[in-house]
């Protein structure tokens, strides 16, 4: 009879390292497009089969723009882990980045409450 003891089996921790390391094939940063907090994504093609469960994720939710951020909140991803795998999306063409609007770019907020305390005294 064997004196070895049996290796526990240790389980797979959904937000380890290990899980992470495996999402991104080993790469720390997109190839080629940075992309930063408030870049928008949204979708141009639905998810295919040969995608990650992940990437078919974030397909689905970006129906209509969100931030690199938000999807990173939705998909309970780190932010880095969602940027290499959006960079993967952007190369495939599955998504398309957008730059956020600039608040030079929106309506100036006096110029809004102006018009809103002149519809109120109507």
């Amino acid at each position: 009879m064997s004196d070895a003891k049996p290796e526990k089996r240790r389980n797979w921790e959904e937000g380890g390292p290990e899980r992470l390391y495996v999402l991104t094939s080993g790469r720390s940063s997109p190839s080629e497009a940075p992309l930063d907090m408030v870049t928008l994504i949204v979708t141009r093609n639905r998810p295919g089969s040969s995608l990650q469960p992940e990437q078919a994720a974030i397909l689905r939710i970006c129906d209509y723009p969100l931030s690199v951020a938000e999807i990173s909140a939705y998909v309970h991803l780190p932010v880095s882990v969602v940027t290499v795998l959006l960079a993967e999306l952007l190369e495939s063409g599955h998504v398309e980045a957008r730059a956020p609007i600039p608040a030079a770019s929106l309506p100036d907020v006096e110029l809004l409450e102006a018009v809103m305390n002149g519809l109120q005294n109507l």
